[in-house]
């Protein structure tokens, strides 16, 4: 089946959700947070299919996500990495996160965990927040549409 594009759409969530494509490009952009830059070590991490993968990366760098370079040791590979406008999902990456760790774990249930790199601590959970400081939830906002 053909996909639709909304590159076009008034929507700014179908403009975003065009460019990313999928979960897997999710899962993609997630391993490069990490750190995963080369083909194989994302089709380890992924068990995808290189077809699908292959498929995946090329839309990510179509669409400015990721950014084909060079490897650094001057090997015959190339590596993924992200882009400004990937680097962008970051606050994305972690609201995901944090909704799956509040929403699909029962109390107690190991999982991975967030931790400020320079002190270990847990990061807080993210928060929506107005001009004044005041938190904000879905019946606090309007979309103001064109």
């Amino acid at each position: 089946m053909k996909r639709t594009s909304l590159e076009g759409d008034p929507c700014p969530v179908a403009r975003a959700l065009d460019a990313i494509g999928d979960w897997w490009s999710l899962m993609i952009i997630r391993d490069a947070f990490d750190g995963l830059s080369r083909f194989g070590e994302f089709q380890k991490s992924l068990g995808l299919a290189k077809n699908i993968l292959a498929a995946r990366l090329r839309t990510l760098t179509a669409a400015g996500i990721l950014a084909v370079e060079a490897a650094p040791d001057g090997g015959a590979y190339h590596r993924y990495v992200l882009t400004e406008r990937g680097r962008g999902l970051f606050l994305v990456m972690v609201a995901l996160r944090q909704w799956g760790e509040a929403t699909f774990y029962a109390p107690g249930e190991p999982h991975s965990t967030m931790r400020d790199a320079a002190t270990g601590e847990e990061v807080k959970r993210l928060a929506l927040e107005a001009a004044d400081g005041r938190r904000l939830g879905p019946d606090d906002v309007m979309i103001r549409r064109v």
